[in-house]
């Protein structure tokens, strides 16, 4: 009796720099540098965001016709539960050279961020990476080597 075994499915793996800022006596931060509109923009690596996050105001200015749509859930954590949400599908998103197609990404106003950050002396950032992502593609942070590892099965 012959048995087939299935073939191996091809993994794709990528491993990419993270920076750790200094919050200053309030803990660390890992950035990482992503690309959207085939632009680079350094978002917030926030494995205790459920959902990826972008600014509104930052969207706009990259992409004016970004066809945002508004949505009814309230966004809860940011320290609310009452924060107004938009949501984008982003077809370009990538990671290093790890590409991310039509991922839905919540769009609010996360400007509080930016100024805290401007106030410590860091780069502004478009936004969070979160839980979405991280758990599809089995995300590897390891602080010590500062990277991040993403693998597609």
């Amino acid at each position: 009796m012959l048995i087939l075994q299935p073939m191996a499915s091809e993994v794709i793996s990528v491993t990419v720099p993270i920076i750790i800022i200094d919050l200053h006596e309030d803990g660390f931060h890992p950035l990482l540098e992503i690309s959207v509109f085939g632009k680079a923009f350094l978002v917030v690596l926030d494995t205790g965001a459920s959902k990826t996050a972008f600014d509104h105001a930052l969207l706009l200015q990259i992409k004016e016709d970004a066809d945002i749509v508004i949505s009814e859930h309230l966004s809860t954590g940011l320290g609310t539960n009452n924060m107004a949400s938009s949501t984008l599908i982003i077809d370009d998103l990538k990671i290093g050279n790890f590409a991310i197609e039509k991922l839905e990404v919540a769009v609010l106003d996360l400007s509080t961020i930016n100024i805290a950050y401007r106030q410590l002396g860091h780069p502004e950032v478009l936004g969070v990476v979160g839980g979405d992502i991280l758990m599809k593609y089995k995300a590897v942070i390891d602080y010590g080597a500062q990277t991040l590892e993403l693998k597609k099965l």
